[in-house]
């Protein structure tokens, strides 16, 4: 318990600093209809293609609007920002008689996350930027952890970043996307099984608007990282290639394949997730067992005219593990997701994912911030041949209430059903996230 005290402190520091983003809301507000209307206009909405990345981008997204300036030092040479975050969740279940067979299940509120996140740049032409996360893990460790911390480079003659240091291997949009800025409150169970959430190595990411194509090659290592929880593999080549035959302010169609080659640490591989509910234990789960390489592969597909999105990604990975007869799984992770107020989801054509939604008349300007309506399914199955991971898939109806860029509320709906133990059990999930972001 030694490290409660500390995230309480956090928590408190977080607070304060959205209580001060609130104030700066509300007097910018109150300076505008002093000196106009008394209605609220609509602000003009952001560019919805963004064409600049930095070390970090993947790790917290930095609000649109910016209403603070302490935070940020801006000098002729160099650049510095300090950012956070937190989470708030709960989770309550309906289980059938075959789901309460398979596990007991219990309510349960908690703080989910609070990091910080420091970042910057160097040299007048702003080439050189660097980011280091610290995160306060409250629900699993109750320790600080290294999040992405890493440089990056801009090339130009490599059409590109070079990164050096610990961040997310370039595998599925999904994956690439910062957490705080995704649709649902977790990603598909199939996109935690397989792919690791942080990797140490060196990766290069490249672009040529002519052709459309943006793509990432990385290469690492746990040399550094053998004790961290997201440590499962002694090495691995990743790469990624995404087409944009579509890329404008209202549309974008992004169609990516994702590649990956590991060696499972120590000769041992285990791929287990939670049902998209970070509370309830791993739903999937095939146990260890001897392998000696993995083959992974992710077909991603994205549509976005304006307000509505589309998108779906399949996996597929093989497994080298002759004792357990060379094991194969799969699975499926499909969006719908509807900007009720009118945004557009911006996305990022160096990377290859899209950022968070900025409302266009946030709460505290008197507007009704940004509704989002969300539909996801998802299906994975760990089953093959002697290994008995389960099969699982979900149904997540829900709601994102963006009140701000630093203030959102997630009301989420799931129905589920588990295939493992000689049982098919079904589940239904209530949950709801409070975040805050600077």
């Amino acid at each position: 318990m030694t490290g409660a005290p500390a995230a309480g402190a956090s928590v408190l520091v977080m607070l304060f600093c959205m209580q001060l983003t609130v104030n700066c809301q509300q007097a910018a507000s109150n300076s505008g209809q002093a000196s106009g209307p008394q209605s609220t206009p609509a602000a003009a909405l952001p560019e919805t293609l963004d064409d600049t990345l930095e070390a970090g981008d993947d790790e917290l997204s930095v609000p649109v609007r910016k209403l603070m300036t302490w935070n940020e030092f801006e000098g002729h040479s160099a650049s510095a920002r300090v950012g956070a975050g937190f989470l708030y969740e709960y989770a309550a279940y309906s289980q059938d008689a075959a789901s309460k067979e398979q596990f007991a299940l219990f309510p349960k509120a908690q703080i989910r996350d609070t990091r910080f996140i420091f970042k910057g740049s160097f040299g007048a032409d702003r080439r050189v930027t660097w980011s280091s996360g610290i995160m306060y893990d409250a629900a699993a460790t109750k320790d600080f952890l290294v999040r992405e911390t890493g440089v990056m480079v801009a090339v130009p003659r490599l059409s590109g970043h070079i990164f050096v240091g610990r961040t997310k291997e370039g595998f599925s949009l999904n994956k690439i996307m910062v957490g705080y800025a995704g649709w649902t409150m977790e990603r598909a169970t199939t996109n935690d099984a397989t792919i690791p959430i942080l990797a140490d190595g060196i990766k290069w990411l490249g672009y040529a608007p002519k052709k459309h194509l943006l793509w990432n090659l990385g290469v690492f290592m746990d040399a550094l990282s053998e004790n961290q929880s997201f440590s499962t593999y002694d090495h691995q080549v990743v790469g990624r290639i995404v087409w944009l035959p579509e890329e404008n302010e209202e549309t974008v169609l992004h169609i990516g394949l994702d590649l990956r080659y590991g060696k499972p640490d120590n000769g041992q591989l285990r791929l287990r997730s939670r049902p998209e509910a970070f509370e309830a234990p791993y739903f999937i789960d095939t146990g260890s067992f001897p392998a000696k390489h993995t083959t992974t592969a992710d077909f991603e597909t994205y549509y976005r005219p304006g307000p509505l999105l589309f998108g779906t990604e399949y996996f597929v990975q093989k497994v080298d593990a002759p004792d357990k007869g060379n094991p194969s799984f799969q699975g499926v992770d499909s969006v719908v997701s509807w900007l009720a107020t009118g945004e557009t989801r911006v996305y990022n054509t160096r990377g290859g994912f899209f950022n968070q939604v900025s409302p266009a008349r946030p709460v505290f300007q008197g507007g009704p911030g940004a509704w989002e309506i969300v539909s996801r399914f998802s299906y994975s199955d760990l089953t093959s041949g002697p290994v008995q991971g389960g099969k699982f898939w979900r149904f997540t109806p829900m709601v994102n209430w963006h009140l701000s860029d630093n203030v959102r509320l997630e009301m989420t709906y799931g129905y589920g059903s588990l295939n493992r133990f000689g049982l098919t059990g079904a589940t239904q999930f209530f949950q709801t996230r409070l975040q805050l972001q600077l």
